[in-house]
Parts: structure tokens; sequence; C-alpha cells
């Protein structure tokens, strides 16, 4: 597995990596992350790029809203034990 990118973001650390005949979107904030298998038959050749189309704005609203989420049932599920 290769990093192929990273990008920017002020809500997490977006890392893409190439493995196989897939690409793996990671999202990281915290301990928290959430992870996306892409593969490259299932985009139109762009690589990379096509990958970077498909981060839109709604994509990282969903992203952000899931890590809430996320946080909120794993603080329950600690407080409960």
């Amino acid at each position: 597995m290769r990093v192929v990118a990273e990008l920017p973001h002020p809500e997490c650390k977006i890392t893409i990596f190439q493995m196989g005949q897939k690409y793996i979107i990671k999202f990281e904030q915290g301990q928290l992350e959430q992870s996306f298998k892409i593969s490259e038959l299932d985009l139109s050749g762009g690589g990379v790029n096509e990958i970077f189309q498909i981060i839109d704005e709604e994509f990282m609203l969903s992203v952000a809203e899931r890590f809430k989420t996320m946080r909120s049932d794993f603080k329950a599920a600690y407080q409960r034990h």
C-alpha cells in the first residue's frame, strides 16, 4: 500500500492510498477514522484526480457528521462500561 495523495482539510486528515487495483480514502480525526475503498475499474480512467472530484463539499459534510456520531456512540459505550 502506498500513499498517493494527502489533502489538507480543516476538519480531518485525508490520505489516499493505492493498493492492488483499488484506492483507499482514509479520513482521520483524533482517534477516529473512516475509510472508503474504490476499485480502479469503477473509475473512468482519471485515477487519483477522479478521487479528488468524489471528495466534494457535500461528501465532506457527511464525513464530518459521521465523526460526530461515532464520537457520541463511543462516548456512550465507554460510559456504560
